[in-house]
């Protein structure tokens, strides 16, 4: 009886070590999890159609996601069907890794992947909901901005300057989930969009051999 009594305690210690193991290795992996989340940032751009925007950026070295949305505006939870009402935009929230790629380079990307000296709207897309914008997320991102915009200005790069606001974020609403993806979800339609709306062609025209510089592969032609 001593022998099993002994037994059982000698167990129950080791059991009691493996759960602290356990729960030790759970603590070290969560921090890892939330250490890895803190080094993304966020950019926040407005080009036009956020289908396209968010396919671009999607190919760029160093984002981790492209997300669809709505901001600007003067609502709360906007949809699709009403948030030019409100004066929201479209726009892209772009999670990146800053040891990969810096925000002066995500703007030189975007800058080369739209039309940022057209006020009316994007290309075949008119009105303020599909205009174009930066949304500096705090003030570096805010001076970064404005730097990247009269650096190019002053370059004369392109025969127009550039009129794209660079404003201070506001918060950021994720559009439908039939949005999000829409390139992957609906290729076809989604390349036949692209190419009636004249995008790619525009870009091309404006910037030249420095158009779409960053970006891997843009969908349609």
């Amino acid at each position: 009886m001593q022998f099993r009594s002994s037994s059982k305690k000698l167990l129950g210690k080791k059991s009691i070590g493996r759960a602290l193991a356990g729960l030790m290795f759970a603590i070290v992996a969560g921090s890892s999890v939330v250490a890895a989340n803190a080094e993304t940032k966020t950019a926040v751009f407005a080009g036009g159609c956020f289908w396209c925007v968010e396919s671009d950026f999607e190919t760029v070295d160093g984002v981790v996601s492209a997300e669809s949305g709505y901001t600007g505006g003067t609502s709360s939870n906007p949809t699709y069907k009403n948030h030019m009402k409100a004066q929201h935009i479209e726009a892209v929230k772009i999670i990146y890794d800053p040891a990969k790629v810096n925000y002066e380079t995500l703007l030189n990307i975007f800058w080369r992947s739209v039309n940022p000296t057209d006020a009316g709207g994007q290309f075949c897309d008119r009105g303020h909901s599909y205009t174009t914008a930066v949304f500096a997320q705090d003030q570096s991102q805010l001076k970064i901005a404005q730097a990247s915009k009269k650096k190019i200005n002053e370059a004369g790069i392109i025969d127009r300057p550039i009129i794209t606001p660079i404003r201070e974020a506001t918060p950021f609403y994720p559009a439908e989930g039939y949005h999000q993806d829409y390139y992957k979800k609906n290729p076809l339609r989604y390349a036949f969009y692209r190419k009636s709306c004249g995008r790619n062609n525009a870009v091309k025209a404006l910037w030249g051999s420095e158009a779409y510089f960053g970006i891997h592969e843009h969908k349609g032609s």
